[in-house]
């Protein structure tokens, strides 16, 4: 844990609403020896302890030493085991409701006390980024799998036209939709609740796109398998494309590889070409980039 305590103790401050949300440690990544279970986030004015597994109280004491030697009396921070002893504890101060963040001089609401997704996924920040730089004005967008719609709000920043917005879970579109109205930007947006494996003929008939975003679960029972449905899902991105268009394909399983995604593109979709990988942000690096987040971006 030291590597941990040692990144606290350097984290830059102030921690506040005008910085922005992002990670602080990673050790997930494996490069810190003895941490790969542990990841500090900032998502202001409140830090945020996950640990994939239980840590016992000795440890998380430490951790509250070292974070209280940094913030002073402004800590507020949360704890949550994932796995086995799942649990999500507030340690010290508050967490604001509503709870809004700020990316790149965008706005979200997050949720750090309910459940293990908290509105919006650090590890895609540059994916984001890239949506806004390549959206260019007029564009139409589809935004598969939205969650929190993130990817929608910046491609409208933009100049994009319209985005369709599609996930099964309503709730999480909710979240969406306050997200679009905090940026202001809620004309042309769209939201479906639809289960996107059902929804084919109606997401084709309302295109071609400029862009399609897909960032799917790499496992949720009952929406998305990706070793089974990834190719069902690059089947379909030529019928939803412009000539020319774009598609952002995101695979978030350690245990399976970029390759593994190029293969499922070139034998269901060869009329694509790769135009490259999305870096991650540098936080995120990872002994094995195959075990990261693997994003990667695709022309008709």
């Amino acid at each position: 844990m030291q590597a941990l305590l040692d990144a606290i103790a350097t984290m830059a401050l102030p921690l506040n609403a005008a910085s922005d949300a992002q990670r602080l440690f990673h050790g997930r990544g494996g490069r810190f020896p003895g941490c790969e279970h542990l990841a500090l986030d900032a998502f202001p004015p409140v830090l945020l302890l996950t640990s994939f597994r239980p840590l016992d109280e000795a440890a998380l004491q430490a951790v509250d030493q070292a974070l209280r030697a940094r913030c002073g009396d402004a800590l507020n921070w949360v704890y949550q085991c994932r796995g086995e002893g799942a649990e999500t504890r507030l340690m010290a101060g508050a967490v604001p409701e509503p709870h809004v963040v700020t990316e790149a001089g965008t706005r979200y609401l997050v949720h750090l006390m309910r459940g293990q997704n908290h509105g919006l996924f650090l590890d895609m920040a540059e994916g984001r980024r890239w949506v806004r730089e390549q959206v260019k004005p007029g564009a139409k967008v589809l935004n598969l799998f939205a969650y929190s719609c993130a990817f929608s709000v910046v491609a409208l920043q933009a100049g994009a036209a319209e985005v369709v917005n599609v996930d099964m879970a309503s709730g999480a579109l909710s979240t969406g939709r306050t997200n679009h109205e905090l940026n202001g930007v809620k004309a042309g947006a769209k939201f479906l609740a639809h289960d996107i494996f059902n929804s084919w003929g109606k997401l084709t008939r309302g295109g071609p796109y400029d862009l399609v975003v897909c960032d799917p679960p790499s496992f949720q029972k009952g929406s998305f398998v990706a070793t089974k449905d990834y190719a069902r899902l690059a089947k379909r991105l030529p019928a939803l494309l412009a000539p020319g268009g774009l598609a952002l394909l995101c695979l978030n399983a350690p245990e399976l590889t970029e390759d593994f995604l190029r293969q499922v593109v070139a034998e269901q979709a060869p009329e694509l070409t790769c135009v490259g990988r999305v870096a991650n942000p540098a936080v995120f690096e990872d002994v094995s980039p195959d075990r990261s987040l693997k994003v990667l971006a695709y022309r008709a």
